[in-house]
């Protein structure tokens, strides 16, 4: 029998609206319609739909963006199927790195229609793996594969220790953990854990616990922590931990529990920091951009020059800071923002830090599987190495005991932008 649950219908031609309302209806499924993403978003404060069918090009905001929003929000709890009668792949495959269930071209066939629809309630139904969305974050594949990493430690019942460099987003990343109208219970410290540990694991039965900065906890709040670790399981509750501090040093210093840390540790999923993820930073740039401005009601422009000095800057905290510069520079300057107010703001900070940065990271290596270590260290060493010879790829070949060509192809491994200078000639 098909599901009783709502259906969402989002698209601005009521020719579409209408009859896919029928199809569905006919098929027994309850239907909802919304001609544009202001619609769809008020409905869905509202209430939460089985599914959604969202068209992508809207005259107001199109559906991607909307996705991004939801999937930002914690909202993306539901299988939502694109639309669209201009569909490409990179449309496509970008939709699905958000999260979206499926790409439905227009005009939509009834079979095709009715069996993607099918499929994705058995989904939602648990007859497939639940999905996190860390959009919020960006879509590159190191995201993804945090994203993928969360839903394996769910599945297997695991804490979830999410760990990295301050900025890096544990917050949102912990929030996408939380499943809507279930308990979500937020500990900024935890005095409450080392008060009465079994009255916090009563508010958050069949909900989620969210313990902040882990890092910052007493002897007594570790071990109110560790009360409640053995009793999850019984009480349906979801515990996610957060530390920006290396717990590895603080064990070492006598400040966290070893055994607590042990066992959090088969949970621990790492954040990846902006440099090791470049390829998210338009995307971050441009969204944060248009959240500010929308806020403050800015009237300046970023120019292209302006997005690049962003992207090719070095962000030591992360998406905090990244957020807080372009909010700085939407407030304080009224006309056309260039690269070079950038790089003015910067100052220092544009260009990546030299050996100073070494002690900040070593110690984090031993708490990374060894081939995650071996390519963190590499790309900190040669993203040192290209800014103290300025990108000169021949020094750095020589000063790496690299061929030129082998230098390339392992820059391109680990994700590191680079250019061919053109005074070296081709390799």
């Amino acid at each position: 029998m098909p599901q009783q649950k709502e259906i969402l219908i989002v698209d601005d031609e009521v020719g579409i609206r209408e009859l896919l309302s029928e199809i569905l209806q006919d098929e027994g499924y309850q239907v909802s319609v919304a001609e544009n993403a202001g619609e769809a978003r008020n409905y869905r404060l509202r209430t939460q739909p089985a599914l959604v069918l969202l068209d992508i090009w809207m005259p107001d905001t199109d559906g991607v963006t909307l996705l991004r929003e939801w999937a930002a929000n914690g909202q993306l709890t539901m299988p939502v199927v694109m639309m669209s009668g201009h569909g490409t792949i990179e449309t496509a495959v970008e939709a699905t790195k958000v999260g979206a269930f499926d790409f439905l071209e227009k005009p939509v066939g009834l079979q095709k229609l009715l069996s993607t629809v099918t499929r994705a309630l058995k989904t939602a139904a648990g007859q497939g793996p639940r999905r996190i969305s860390l959009a919020a974050l960006g879509t590159s594949t190191p995201v993804i594969e945090v994203e993928r990493a969360i839903e394996q430690l769910l599945r297997a019942n695991r804490p979830v220790l999410i760990v990295g460099e301050p900025g890096a987003g544990h917050d949102i990343a912990a929030r996408a953990l939380h499943v809507p109208d279930a308990p979500f219970v937020i500990l900024g410290n935890g005095a409450r854990l080392a008060a009465n540990p079994s009255q916090i694991l009563e508010e958050s039965r069949d909900g989620l616990l969210y313990c902040v900065e882990i890092g910052a906890y007493s002897k007594a709040e570790q071990k109110g922590l560790a009360f409640v670790l053995p009793k999850l399981e019984k009480q349906g509750t979801i515990l996610v931990c957060t530390s920006s501090e290396q717990l590895g040093n603080l064990a070492a210093e006598g400040r966290f529990d070893p055994a607590l840390l042990s066992t959090l540790s088969a949970g621990a999923i790492m954040l990846p920091p902006l440099r090791a993820r470049r390829d998210d930073l338009p995307t971050l740039i441009a969204r944060f951009w248009r959240e500010i401005t929308a806020s403050q009601r800015t009237t300046g422009t970023l120019q292209a020059s302006a997005v690049s000095a962003l992207a090719a800057a070095y962000w030591p905290g992360n998406l905090d800071h990244l957020h807080n510069v372009i909010a700085n520079l939407a407030l304080t300057i009224e006309s056309e923002i260039t690269g070079e107010h950038v790089r003015r703001l910067l100052g220092e900070s544009a260009l990546p830090p030299s050996a100073a940065l070494a002690p900040e990271v070593t110690a984090r290596f031993f708490e990374l599987p060894l081939r995650e270590a071996r390519e963190a260290f590499e790309r900190i060493y040669f993203e040192q190495l290209l800014g103290k010879e300025q990108s000169n790829m021949s020094r750095v070949a020589e000063r790496a005991g690299l061929e030129r060509t082998h230098l390339y192809r392992k820059l391109k491994q680990l994700n590191i932008r680079f250019s061919r200078r053109s005074d070296e000639g081709a390799c």
